[in-house]
């Protein structure tokens, strides 16, 4: 009885990833202290037997989800757990039994939960992460008892720059940016690697990456290991879907074997690229959001052989995806969002009616200069849209003008917007438009994110035109002018005679 008490004190020391572990009364619960969110934890029944006066398990006999090919292979359930209570610390043989009793699983689990599980007899199990593997598996007495997850899942997270291209100024990386259609857009993808890395013969990982349709990947991805302040690119050893939507590497361990980079449960391997903002963008509130998952190997006692071959670091990228292990596990999505907005300029005549005829050009003060944006000819339209803009300074000259009407002096104003730049669902929570010269306001629609206004033509030419009332008063001040010198001229000439 002494020694099966030792049982969960050698797996526990050996997986490391759950506390706590008494014997159990039938219909006990298991409270799993701070579970990681929308994971499931399962409970396989492994020994079970009778609970004595003393709270101790006697009669052991295999648990109900041991398959019968199990207790053939493992052979008799008292004599294997004599002989684990014999096992040291993280021993060969606890972590053999692990492993084997893994590929002996039958029938559903005794009992899931995510916050705790309930309705468990009397016995050993093994603990599992359903979702996310933190470590390995662990088994586990139970009585009415606490379980805490061990903290030491990977992480992924995905961040992005922005630039304002009139003042120069550049973000860090953030949760959310607004770029001008056919910006370059920079991301970085971080992971960091679980607390039993080493436990693990071979890690696969993959950056699960999704771009929107507004966005186009730039086929320039580098891939870095990154030691507190050291980085050393590992582009080489990484896969590169052609359209972005995976960064894939086989086993990570090859490339410390290679010793290309030092790589322990303290590293982070970042991923950094562009993509561009394409004509299919969505204007607005809504932006585009683009997302990033990591999946990755989440079974050390089914993660391949470990004998990985020291050998020179690969000069190209792999071509074909890697296929991933049996057992893997997915982290939740990580979200960032890039922004981008509109200038609507509809054509009005002095009465604010519409006016056709007209044609614009806009352009954009980028590093001290007018950079030419868009150029929209003149047309039957009066309402001229111009999209995939993000905040800066703008000018707005007619070149164009409606026959008839006055040329309008060139218009400069200035796109303001502010967004969440660190949030799990960054939104959009300003865009304003500030006339800097010119006779001009506009209206702002956060949501469709555009910003209207009207442009006015006057009509009339700037001298008076032949027949008005200018032109006759004109004629008659001349005319008076004329009969005046006459009159003078008359005058002197008699004063001589």
């Amino acid at each position: 009885m002494k020694r099966l008490k030792l049982i969960l004190a050698t797996i526990v020391a050996v997986f490391a990833a759950f506390t706590g572990g008494k014997a159990l009364a039938d219909g006990y619960t298991l409270t799993i202290n701070e579970p990681v969110s929308g994971h499931t934890y399962e409970a396989y029944q492994i020994f079970t037997g009778s609970l004595g006066s003393d709270g101790q398990l006697g009669n052991i006999q295999w648990g109900a989800n041991v398959s019968d090919a199990g207790k053939t292979a493992l052979g008799d359930a008292s004599t294997v757990a004599e002989t684990l209570s014999k096992a040291t610390d993280n021993s060969t043989e606890a972590k053999n039994f692990a492993t084997k009793i893994n590929g002996y699983l039958t029938g559903a689990p005794a009992g899931t939960g995510s916050a705790s599980i309930t309705g468990l007899a009397a016995g050993y199990y093994l603990i599992k992460d359903k979702n996310d593997a933190t470590s390995a598996y662990v088994l586990k007495v139970i009585k009415d008892t606490n379980m805490t997850p061990k903290v030491g899942t990977p992480t992924v997270v995905k961040k992005v720059k922005d630039t304002n291209d009139t003042t120069g100024v550049t973000s860090d990386w953030q949760d959310s940016a607004d770029h001008d259609i056919n910006d370059k857009v920079p991301f970085q993808l971080t992971a960091t690697l679980p607390d039993n890395y080493d436990s693990y013969n071979s890690y696969y990982l993959n950056f699960s990456d999704e771009l929107s349709a507004g966005l186009t990947y730039n086929k320039d991805a580098k891939v870095y290991v990154v030691n507190g302040t050291e980085r050393t690119e590992v582009t080489n050893y990484f896969y590169a879907a052609e359209n972005g939507s995976s960064f894939a590497i086989k086993d990570l361990k090859q490339i410390a074997v290679d010793g290309a980079a030092t790589v322990d449960k303290n590293s982070k391997i970042v991923v950094e690229y562009t993509a561009t903002l394409n004509e299919n963008a969505v204007i607005g509130s809504a932006g585009n959001p683009n997302k990033v998952e990591l999946i990755y190997s989440n079974n050390p006692n089914n993660s391949g052989d470990g004998n990985q071959t020291p050998g020179t670091p690969p000069t190209t990228p792999p071509t074909t995806p890697p296929t991933p292990p049996t057992e893997t596990g997915k982290t939740p999505k990580d979200t960032v969002i890039v922004f981008t907005y509109k200038t609507v300029v509809n054509k009005v005549d002095q009465n604010n009616k519409a006016l056709a005829g007209a044609g614009f050009t806009l352009y954009k003060k980028v590093n001290g200069e007018w950079k030419q944006v868009k150029v929209i000819s003149a047309s039957e339209a009066t309402s001229f849209e111009f999209t995939g803009l993000d905040d800066g300074d703008y000018k707005l000259s007619e070149t164009t003008t409606p026959s008839g009407y006055n040329t309008i002096a060139d218009i400069t104003f200035t796109v303001e917007a502010e967004h969440d730049t660190e949030s799990d669902a960054p939104q959009l929570t300003k865009l304003n438009g500030v006339a800097a010269n010119g006779e001009i306001t506009f209206t702002s629609d956060k949501n469709a994110g555009s910003l209207t206004t009207e442009v006015q033509n006057k009509k009339g030419s700037i001298l008076p035109s032949t027949g008005s009332v200018g032109t006759t008063m004109l004629y008659i001040a001349g005319a008076i002018l004329v009969l005046g010198a006459g009159i003078l001229l008359i005058t002197k000439k008699r004063m001589e005679a």
